[in-house]
């Protein structure tokens, strides 16, 4: 037999339980134009997005020189990296809003790693590790085509 006490703990655990599942549900099903963490507003992981053009590998934002767009905050190693940004941020935003390029191909979303990248006909594509890179590059062409067809339908 439970006590009264033992049952309003039961049903408010179950009511916390219930409010988080839609909580996450309706999270799942509505991804942000950009990624960031769940508990960021970092586009990039806080990586310097021109970098990856002007100096062909990641490098860390300052947050002395930060903007937001589509939502986000974005970091870059200098005032001149955040002008060339905000001159033509679709130049130098990673596609598909910085989600896994390979997860969005496959009609999905995922986070990204920032040193898993690849510049791809002036474009970057960011993905999720290590292995699922070495996938992506074995057939990138053919997944960006997948990826294009895809977005932003798999955040909607």
């Amino acid at each position: 037999m439970t006590t009264p006490r033992k049952s309003t703990i039961t049903a408010v655990w179950a009511r916390l339980i219930m409010a988080l599942t839609l909580l996450f549900s309706f999270q799942a099903m509505a991804e942000d134009d950009v990624y960031t963490s769940f508990f960021s507003d970092k586009a990039v992981s806080g990586y310097d997005p021109v970098a990856y053009f002007t100096e062909g590998k990641p490098v860390k934002g300052s947050d002395k020189f930060t903007t937001e767009y589509k939502d986000a905050t974005w970091y870059f190693k200098s005032a001149e990296h955040k002008k060339l940004f905000l001159d033509n941020p679709e130049k130098y935003a990673p596609q598909y809003g910085g989600y896994c390029a390979w997860a969005v191909a496959q009609g999905d979303t995922a986070s990204a790693d920032p040193h898993q990248w690849t510049i791809e006909d002036g474009k970057l594509y960011l993905n999720y590790n290590e292995s699922i890179q070495n996938k992506w590059l074995k057939d990138k062409t053919n997944l960006i085509e997948k990826g294009d067809q895809n977005w932003p339908k798999v955040i909607n």
